[in-house]
């Protein structure tokens, strides 16, 4: 957040430059209230919170939501991303799988989907609590559908072989949907995904595939770093070439000063015709418009 009088002037000039298509209330008090509360009695995290997404109310009222494992700080320090970054986690809660399973069934969700901060200080990169919390979900929610968003699993020594254990760890438990985002296209991965690799990510989804062909495949990518049309659309062929089964494709908002200011605003045509494209490509479930996130109508 701006700290001196000039940041709170650049800051509040930026928001209200914002195209008009990016300007939505974030929704009534009484649509947040229940979800906050239930979340804040246990101590656990979403990401609709943590990254103040536009969407979260009115994903709360179609009974989805996105849940934040592991603990609200990163262990790695992407330039776009709002969630804290530290060299110091917080230390796993044993009880966060029961927790995150309660607060699914007190809020009756329908579809629920899993993330995680890096956790590159784990021993397993975070599988475990990926696993450990479907499980948890499945035992008091049976019918309750699981996305998965997860890192790239990549750390230590011997990280390929490791990366394709985590994965498969996760991909044993069979959820509904296997997310990775690549973010943005190869050539602005450095700047913005700073620890992250282009063809680690894709490596992810890959194995994905390898290991059980019958759960759908999805990534996102976030437009307004710099990148070309062209480049979006090398992207999503590649992802393609992957068997990529769903893409969404949203504009890159700056949380703050801090964070790497945007280059374009892509409007929504654009995002009309890069949806065409993609669904001519091949994906099979496309969401592309300029307050897409990552989650956003996974239960569809």
């Amino acid at each position: 957040m701006p700290t001196s009088p000039t940041e709170l002037a650049v800051w509040r000039a930026e928001i209200q430059s914002l195209p008009p298509w990016l300007r939505r209330s974030i929704g009534t008090a009484s649509e947040l209230s229940t979800v906050q509360q239930i979340v804040k009695q246990r101590q656990i995290h979403t990401i609709c919170e943590e990254g103040r997404c536009p969407n979260r109310a009115e994903c709360y009222s179609q009974k989805t939501a996105t849940f934040l494992l592991m603990g609200p700080i990163c262990t790695r320090s992407c330039g776009f991303c709002q969630v804290d970054k530290g060299h110091a986690p917080m230390p796993l809660d044993a009880q966060e799988p029961q927790k995150v399973a309660e607060a699914v069934q007190l809020l009756g969700l329908r579809y629920v989907v899993l993330t995680a901060v890096a956790r590159d200080d784990l021993a397993d990169g975070g599988a475990g609590g990926f696993v450990e919390t479907i499980e948890a979900i499945r035992s008091i929610n049976p019918d309750t559908q699981i996305e998965v968003l997860t890192p790239d699993f990549w750390s230590g020594k011997d990280a390929v072989k490791q990366q394709q254990q985590r994965v498969a760890a996760v991909v044993a438990v069979k959820p509904a949907c296997y997310n990775h985002n690549v973010e943005t296209v190869a050539r602005l991965q450095d700047r913005v995904r700073r620890g992250a690799k282009y063809l680690r990510s894709l490596d992810v989804l890959s194995h994905v595939k390898a290991l059980d062909p019958t759960i759908p495949t999805k990534s996102g990518l976030m437009l307004g770093h710099g990148e070309t049309e062209a480049e979006i659309i090398e992207t999503l062929k590649d992802l393609r070439s992957i068997d990529c089964d769903r893409i969404t494709l949203g504009q890159y908002m700056r949380p703050s000063l801090e964070h790497l200011p945007v280059v374009k605003y892509w409007t929504p045509a654009e995002f009309d015709r890069l949806g065409k494209i993609a669904t001519e490509l091949g994906f099979g479930h496309v969401r592309s418009a300029p307050l897409v996130r990552s989650s956003y109508h996974a239960g569809e």
